[in-house]
């Protein structure tokens, strides 16, 4: 697929794919004739997990060493031993923490806006 038809497909604006490409967070798989970029269905796969990650404040650097973690681990799968799985463990730990952080915060939300019908 070509750049528009993954961002419509991912939700995210060119503006932000071409950025995180910059970043050295997503490749292309390959380009046109025409030289436009073409995404696979692992390329958009890898924008959705960058695009989860930006709601836990993971920094880019964060993002391109998990994603790094995860290339390891995909070249090879059969080693139960691997240095990267704790790596990745400690980035589920991570994201858990981060995602408790945004429960609080919602809930203090949802406590606000319940204080203002009150009102």
């Amino acid at each position: 697929m070509q750049i528009g038809e993954l961002a419509d497909r991912a939700g995210l604006s060119l503006r932000t794919i071409r950025h995180w490409e910059e970043e050295g967070l997503i490749v292309p798989s390959a380009r046109s004739v025409g030289g436009f970029r073409l995404y696979s269905g692992e390329d958009f796969e890898r924008l959705l997990l960058i695009r989860r990650m930006k709601p836990l404040g993971f920094s880019i650097e964060e993002m391109r060493e998990l994603l790094a973690t995860i290339d390891a681990l995909d070249a090879d799968a059969d080693h139960p031993d691997h240095p990267a799985r704790a790596r990745l463990a400690g980035f589920v730990a991570q994201a858990l923490e981060r995602r408790e952080k945004l429960r609080t915060q919602l809930d203090m939300a949802d406590e606000f806006v319940e204080r203002l019908r009150g009102i």
